[in-house]
């Protein structure tokens, strides 16, 4: 008597990607997370805080969206410059 079938169930790849939507609309992918109101640099690098000068561009995470197609998960940190009169509550 022949055993069992065996049944394999395969789960499809699914990419996650991160991408920082600057404000002028230009994307750029990064390879890590980030949260609301979290302060990065040009490159999409979380800052530690204090800052060490208000002489930077610094960037804000306002808006996390998630768009999903059928084998990619793009989660997009819409970002807004931070103005040097708000920096300056961030400097040591």
């Amino acid at each position: 008597m022949p055993g069992p079938a065996l049944l394999y169930i395969t789960k499809p790849m699914i990419y996650k990607l991160n991408v920082i939507v600057y404000p002028e609309g230009d994307t750029r992918e990064i390879d890590h997370a980030l949260h609301i109101n979290e302060m990065v640099d040009l490159n999409g690098n979380p800052l530690p805080l204090p800052l060490p000068t208000a002489r930077m561009i610094v960037y804000r995470v306002q808006k996390i969206s998630t768009a999903n197609t059928r084998n990619e998960e793009i989660r997009n940190y819409h970002l807004e410059q931070v103005r040097a009169d708000e920096l300056e509550e961030f400097v040591r």
